[in-house]
């Protein structure tokens, strides 16, 4: 038995690595996966370009702009001279948000009544939008009661701190809210699945079209032993690929690990007989590479997509949430960002570990007992 899975393993290894360019795609994609998402997918909010339009040009409506400028979060980009300019700006999508200063806006705080202070945001994208609102409210908020601190000063002629309630929060786990730290542990899953999808779907179909699936039915080797010569190499390739990704997360982007790398391999090679499986399976009722490569994307992307690698589960259908359940990248997710941001064990992960054991021994079991050594 060992005998007869040595040589499948030799053969898989030289069958995958005989091509040079498969070197690059196997251990530099995970790597460029992993600085694109560390750099170019953020939820981060920041800098957004603004323009202004001041049609009172008094000293208080320059210095909420102002306010605006020093948060951090506005940068002013354009100051314009009518609405029909302003509209022209987020037409073009030159600017994510303005503020509209109507003639006598100072002139009404000087005066003790409310002002108001428009906020056009494009809302084209609707989450950022609705977190320049948000940034766009704690700002003028801020700036009025500063106004009531000041009138009350005057007023009694002291210094005085209008009561209220100081809000302390704390960040666990991600104490700056970094986008990065939430999505590079993300590229683990991800990148496990796809390289995997992708060769194992490859493995028995790729035997059938060079027609050597022939030679391998008059071997003494059973599709168990079969399976295990088709799986191994890339379970091995796949958990390289486990450490390079970590490498790259922790040494170059600061992602902080502060769980157990042992139990972060372990969960990996548990997470890999889902994603083995349904490779062999794949293969197994494919009868061309092309075939094979259009089912890996039809299973590929809607695996990502009901994940909560981008989108939270939570705000998703109640139909599709219970459709989740089904979905091994959905556990894996879980227990990767739980080893790397909370530093969670088995006692917590447990549950995830089980159904991943449950679904990647029930995968495999459904490849081995669909090849079956005949040609038909």
């Amino acid at each position: 038995m060992f005998e007869r899975i040595k040589h499948m393993l030799i053969k898989e290894f030289i069958q995958i690595f005989r091509d040079p360019k498969m070197k690059g795609i196997l251990f530099g994609i995970p790597i460029v996966q992993t600085l694109l998402f560390g750099y170019a997918v953020t939820t981060d909010v920041n800098n957004i370009p603004t323009a202004i339009l001041d049609l009172d040009n008094s000293i208080v409506s320059r210095k909420i702009t102002q306010n605006f400028q020093r948060s951090g979060y506005f940068t002013i980009v354009r100051y314009v001279r009518n609405d029909e300019e302003l509209r022209n700006l987020i037409d073009r999508s030159e600017v994510q948000a303005a503020l509209k200063m109507n003639s006598g806006f100072g002139a009404n705080i000087t005066a003790g009544r409310t002002a108001t202070l428009q906020v056009i945001v494009d809302g084209t994208d609707s989450n950022t939008g609705g977190i320049i609102m948000s940034y766009a409210a704690k700002i003028c908020g801020q700036y009025s009661i500063n106004i009531m601190a000041e009138r009350m000063s005057r007023l009694q002629g002291r210094t005085i701190k209008p009561a209220g309630v100081e809000l302390q929060t704390r960040a666990w786990f991600n104490e700056n809210l970094e986008s990065r730290n939430f999505f590079v542990p993300g590229v683990i899953a991800m990148m496990i699945m796809l390289i995997t999808l992708l060769l194992t779907s490859m493995a028995v179909v790729r035997e059938k079209e060079i027609g050597t699936i022939e030679q391998i039915m008059v071997t003494p080797i059973t599709p168990g032993e079969f399976i295990m010569g088709k799986t191994i190499p890339f379970a091995v390739i796949a958990i390289f690929d486990v450490l390079l990704v970590t490498v790259v997360g922790v040494f170059w982007f600061d992602i902080p690990i502060r769980g157990s790398l042992f139990l972060l391999f372990f969960c990996s090679l548990i997470y890999l007989m889902s994603a083995l499986g349904v490779g062999l399976l794949i293969s197994t009722i494919s009868n061309t590479q092309q075939q094979a490569m259009m089912s890996v994307f039809f299973f590929f992307f809607p695996a990502m997509l009901l994940s909560g690698m981008m989108f939270p589960i939570a705000n998703m259908p109640e139909p599709i949430q219970w459709l989740t359940y089904l979905n091994p990248l959905r556990y894996f997710l879980v227990i990767v960002r739980g080893i790397f941001l909370k530093g969670v064990g088995i006692d917590v992960l447990w549950p995830q570990m089980m159904a991943l054991t449950i679904m990647g021994i029930t995968m495999l079991w459904l490849a081995t007992k669909r090849f079956h050594k005949t040609i038909g």
